[in-house]
């Protein structure tokens, strides 16, 4: 079989496995509902329980259409920050944008207690989380920003990007040692991220932040080929370095910047989704390495929030905890089993 063969059947199979998946979360949870209800609901008809009906659209549809938009878009932004950065440890929060979210949160949760308790309240819902996550992304992001027009070299970026994650850390530090315990609390929860809080009209500013990074991605696969083998050699091909790093950074900070403010900070998912596709695909061609990774993300969130949800069970684990445990353990065995072929 022939490479471009072997592609085409894995993206097939990918495909039919994000589609099933899907299906097979929503089927999932503390009730469990047959994949033929699932699959009456989802094309149109209407399942043999009321109850099923409402838990479906209501419940478990929104939660895995948050669940492929997550996958798929911090899976995209790790892939972009290791090709720029040429580090195979980036990913999607190495800008700082996941500490300034963070900071935005704490500021509007472990603040609340020096407000008018009707601005407490006000600003403490949903609503207000999300807005204060996505102004200090925004802000990290502007910082960035104007310090990479500032600076040529790119590692030098990184290094910023890591010192403003340091700087807002450290002020949620401080905020955190003069909260009280209900506020920690809150805090740790949205910490912990989230994907079932979403209702329709967040799913779809989410959807539409989502298409917007995923669009200037696709327009950067070209450019990110040509930095694959270093900034001189891409300039040598005519490539406008300058105008592809900020179009790319760009892009992972709509991505990962307003995943952040609609379900929380997700680890592992950005850093290592990139290499599952690397390895399975045996690529560096991001033609091949930016769908794979796209599809490779659906699935992996997918699985971790099956999982999450415990079937048969009421108890619901943190999405950051099973990203954690799932997906380290299968890297590493990727990686053996790599360096065991190659030997």
């Amino acid at each position: 079989m022939t490479k471009t063969n072997r592609n085409t059947v894995l993206f097939i199979l990918l495909t039919l496995g994000v589609v099933l998946l899907f299906v097979i979360n929503i089927s999932l949870g503390s009730v469990s509902i047959p994949l033929k209800e699932v699959f009456s609901s989802l094309t149109g008809g209407h399942s043999s329980k009321e109850t099923w009906q409402y838990i479906i659209i209501n419940y478990r549809l929104p939660k895995a259409i948050t669940a492929v938009l997550v996958g798929m878009g911090l899976s995209i932004s790790g892939l972009l920050m290791q090709t720029l950065f040429r580090n195979p440890l980036a990913g999607p929060y190495v800008l700082g944008l996941s500490s300034g979210a963070s900071l935005g949160v704490a500021t509007v949760i472990l603040g609340a207690s020096l407000l008018p308790p009707f601005i407490a309240t006000l600003i403490v819902s949903p609503y207000g989380v999300v807005l204060a996550s996505s102004l200090g992304s925004f802000t990290v992001l502007l910082a960035v920003l104007a310090v990479s027009h500032r600076l040529r070299d790119t590692m030098a970026i990184l290094i910023v990007g890591l010192m403003f994650g340091s700087l807002t850390s450290a002020i949620v530090g401080t905020l955190t040692y003069f909260s009280t315990a209900e506020q920690l609390q809150k805090f740790t929860f949205w910490s912990l991220g989230n994907l079932g809080n979403l209702s329709w009209t967040s799913i779809s500013l989410l959807s539409i932040c989502a298409a917007i990074g995923l669009l200037l991605s696709i327009f950067s696969i070209k450019p990110l080929n040509s930095l694959l083998l270093g900034e001189n050699y891409a300039k040598s091909l005519g490539l406008n370095y300058k105008k592809s790093r900020v179009i790319i950074i760009f892009a992972t900070s709509i991505l990962a910047g307003s995943i952040t403010a609609f379900a929380g900070p997700i680890a592992f998912i950005g850093l290592a989704v990139p290499h599952i596709a690397k390895l399975v695909f045996q690529t560096s061609n991001h033609n091949v390495l930016f769908w794979s990774t796209l599809l490779f993300g659906a699935i992996t969130m997918l699985i971790c929030d099956s999982i999450s949800q415990m079937p048969g069970s009421d108890i619901t684990l943190p999405i950051n905890a099973v990203t954690s445990i799932f997906g380290a353990p299968i890297v590493i065995w990727l990686l053996i089993r790599k360096r065991k072929m190659m030997s």
